[in-house]
């Protein structure tokens, strides 16, 4: 492996250091000692935020800390009790590496970096990086993240993160509970043509989780685009869909609601976008964080209960879901598919 070598060995030991729990503990202690806990859920009411995240590199992993707690304590003083992040929420951490800020010159989205022949330089997927920083971030994320939800008292869906797992790399999301253990994990099971070529692998099945505040999901951005995705959890039950963004084009509106928006309104769950913006490695993302819910459940008739204004800027959309009502919905609204024999007579073939 091309990061194999003695020197990086020896620098990787420097960021298990600069990475170790004990330090980030230490630094969050002050900061959770005057934690503000998210209020109780009642009678399976709560309330949501969805955080809009403008990406930093940091070279230190305690600035990165610093931030999301920052957001956390945001979101919780404005009534929150599930708190999400953004995709690649683990893509600020790269500050750490040496000259990682000019890689953005070489990076596109169209062909991956490569270096000049002849150049005597080993060719470094962005996989290799992954596995060679995952191994040292992954306890840190865990402790951070694990920290924050017990101190307040909430879910926390921290985002998704480029991680290595075995010989594979996956975008992998995790939701903590408001005891601060990991409930469960999804990984992104429809990649963008550019994370194949980085070398990601998809994941295989997606994952409910039940909640005493109900029935979660957690997909990852494209996992979003196809409407099989929130059918499978809709049948499974799933009562809340998050979708954690990092979209790496212009913001189009037309183009977002190829997204959560039509989903929510075909499968009748709530939804919550969480979304990266802001410039890195030559990729510019944008996203506008929302809630969003069938349209016979929001005020305006919208399917829209808050959603961030501007595509790039930070933000942070809140609004309060009601699962009594989506129940009800559910149970007698007009539309419902009532044609299941339909579906088994074709798709067992058509999928084949």
């Amino acid at each position: 492996m091309a990061l194999d070598g003695w020197k990086e060995r020896l620098f990787r030991q420097y960021l298990y250091w600069l990475c170790r729990p004990a330090r980030l503990r230490r630094r969050l202690a002050g900061l959770i000692e005057e934690s503000r806990v998210a209020p109780p859920v009642e009678d399976r009411s709560l309330r949501v935020a969805a955080l809009q995240v403008k990406i930093t590199l940091f070279k230190d992993p305690l600035d990165y800390a610093l931030a999301m707690h920052r957001r956390v304590a945001e979101a919780t003083a404005a009534g929150a009790q599930l708190v999400a992040f953004p995709e690649n929420n683990n893509l600020s951490l790269l500050g750490m590496l040496p000259g990682v800020e000019e890689i953005g010159e070489t990076v596109s989205v169209e062909e991956p970096a490569k270096a000049p022949a002849g150049s005597g330089v080993p060719e470094i997927s962005v996989a290799d990086v992954i596995r060679y920083v995952g191994p040292v971030i992954a306890p840190f994320l865990n402790t951070l993240y694990s920290t924050l939800a017990a101190a307040y008292g909430l879910y926390l869906m921290a985002g998704s993160f480029l991680l290595p797992d075995g010989d594979k790399v996956v975008n992998r999301s995790f939701l903590y509970g408001p005891d601060g253990r990991l409930i469960g994990t999804q990984d992104k099971v429809h990649l963008m043509p550019i994370e194949a070529e980085w070398g990601l692998s998809a994941g295989t099945e997606f994952n409910l989780f039940e909640t005493p505040v109900g029935k979660i999901a957690a997909p990852v951005c494209m996992d979003a685009t196809y409407f099989e995705t929130f059918r499978i959890l809709e049948l499974q039950d799933a009562e809340i869909v998050i979708i954690p963004i990092a979209n790496p084009e212009p913001y189009n509106y037309w183009l977002a609601l190829r997204g959560i928006w039509p989903r929510v309104q075909e499968c009748p769950v709530y939804g919550v976008k969480s979304a990266l913006v802001g410039s890195l490695l030559g990729f510019e993302f944008t996203g506008r964080a929302g809630i969003f819910a069938p349209a016979e459940l929001t005020p305006d008739g919208s399917g829209v209960l808050a959603e961030v204004e501007s595509p790039e800027e930070e933000g942070i959309a809140v609004a309060g879901i009601d699962l009594f009502a989506l129940e009800e919905l559910r149970r007698n609204h007009p539309w419902r598919d009532s044609n299941l024999a339909l579906y088994r007579r074709y798709f067992p073939a058509l999928y084949g």
